[in-house]
């Protein structure tokens, strides 16, 4: 079975910025699921996506979240899948108290932190890329003409 990528996002309001994740997942034929969770509104849900993602069959989880970016580090407490955060605008200038909420995890709770906004999301898809071609020759190849490319393949 292929492994799919979970893109968690806590407001509907994220989407536009997470469709970008989304979209090039789908290029490097990664099926994903896109899914609305707030740490702070559904903890329980959040909790219960991520204990039973590894048996629905996702390898990666990619969580967006602003200001205050609980969800990416909420995430990884209950997964040991890799986490791949994405902070977004929306509280300071620039998505800065995301980033920094996002990268400022404990020892030993890691999540990987992309770029603020719509580039952290194409990263996001492209890094789910390389972790999955590490075992599907497929996405391998679609990884490899995208670096032929020069990373803007459309």
């Amino acid at each position: 079975m292929d492994m799919k990528a979970l893109i968690i996002m806590g407001s509907q309001s994220d989407e536009p910025v997470m469709s970008e994740s989304q979209k090039w997942l789908s290029w490097f034929g990664i099926e994903s699921e896109m899914v609305v969770a707030s740490a702070h509104r559904a903890p329980d849900k959040v909790r219960d996506l991520m204990i039973t993602a590894p048996e629905k069959g996702f390898g990666v989880v990619i969580a967006a979240a602003g200001m205050a970016a609980a969800l990416p580090g909420v995430c990884a407490a209950y997964t040991s899948l890799p986490v791949l955060g994405v902070p977004l605008e929306g509280g300071l200038p620039g998505g800065i108290d995301a980033l920094y909420s996002i990268v400022q995890m404990p020892a030993g709770l890691p999540v990987g932190t992309l770029a603020v906004g719509k580039a952290g999301a194409r990263n996001a898809a492209v890094l789910t890329a390389r972790i999955f071609a590490l075992s599907n020759e497929k996405v391998r190849n679609k990884l490899e003409a995208f670096k032929s490319e020069g990373y803007k393949v459309s």
